[in-house]
């Protein structure tokens, strides 16, 4: 028999983390919200960012809440363990990996690209964040599927 680990499992807390934490892990945090409400989430950036319009607009647009997000750093994060740690940045990796050394915790990389170096309209821009939010969105989908929904048929 196959040895079950928290990642085979279906995890009770989830930390998404980032450069800033001000775009793509607070992206994160709002979608999982949304899609796994019965699992904690929360996010923190190696740096402490500044709050983003455009993700909040692009977060807004699918009906979510996102007044409540302040950026904060991987060290503010008070709320003791998670079962898994998905960095978002190779930077972020790298803290994530030398922070949690001698923790027992999962920790997985989605590299997820930058939408603030596209230049361009207001539109333009607004489609890199939704692009970011869409390609979170579906790795979340994927990544937390209920697999004993479909074992069970």
């Amino acid at each position: 028999m196959k040895k079950q680990t928290i990642s085979s499992l279906r995890p009770r807390s989830v930390l998404f983390v980032c450069s800033l934490n001000a775009i793509r892990s607070p992206i994160a945090e709002a979608l999982m919200r949304k899609l796994h409400p019965e699992i904690y989430v929360a996010s923190a950036g190696i740096k402490k960012g500044e709050h983003d319009a455009f993700a909040q607009s692009v977060i807004q647009e699918i009906g979510v809440d996102f007044n409540y997000h302040n950026p904060r750093k991987l060290e503010d994060i008070h709320d003791g363990f998670f079962d898994i740690i998905i960095a978002l940045t190779a930077p972020a990796r790298q803290a994530v990996l030398q922070k949690m050394q001698g923790y027992s915790v999962d920790i997985e990389f989605w590299p997820t690209p930058d939408p603030t170096i596209i230049k361009g309209s207001r539109e333009q821009i607004l489609d890199a964040y939704r692009q970011v939010r869409e390609t979170l969105q579906n790795k979340i989908t994927e990544r937390f599927l209920d697999r004993s929904v479909l074992n069970s048929h």
